[in-house]
Formats: structure tokens, sequence, C-alpha cells
């Protein structure tokens, strides 16, 4: 179960640092000429993976508590 959420908490990262360099990667195009929308497009769909990641991940975390797989247990208290 750990796994499983480090594993989602690393490809959430992923996918923002692949947006965040598609986003740094991004050329102006010369005034009067067509740009391409490329770069722009990979940027969007690396933020919707992001956000399908985070989705996912937090329907899990609910599945697993109403499972019994995931118990709160808060910060420990030193006594």
């Amino acid at each position: 179960m750990k796994f499983l959420i480090v594993v989602a908490l690393v490809g959430i990262l992923g996918a923002l640092a692949s947006a965040g360099a598609f986003m740094l990667r991004r050329r102006q195009p010369p005034p009067g000429a067509e740009g391409s929308a490329e770069p722009d497009r990979q940027m969007a769909r690396a933020l919707a993976v992001r956000v399908a990641i985070s989705v996912g991940l937090f329907l899990f975390i609910l599945l697993g508590w109403a499972m019994g797989w995931v118990r709160p247990g808060g910060l420990p208290v030193g006594g």
C-alpha cells in the first residue's frame, strides 16, 4: 500500500516537472507568424495526467480506508 502511494506521488511530481519543462521550452513565434501549439498541448496533457493521478490516488486512499487497509493514526504523542 505504501509502495503504491509513493509511486503515485513520484508520478505526480514527474508529470509536474515535465509540464514545467514544456512551459520553459516554449518559444514565442515571430510577429505575424503562426506558432506551433505543440508545446502548449504537451504541457496541458502533462498537467491533465498530474490531475488524473492525484484524483486516482485520492480515490485509492479512500478505498483503502473503507476496506481497512489504511487506518488514520495521527501523530504519536510522546510522554
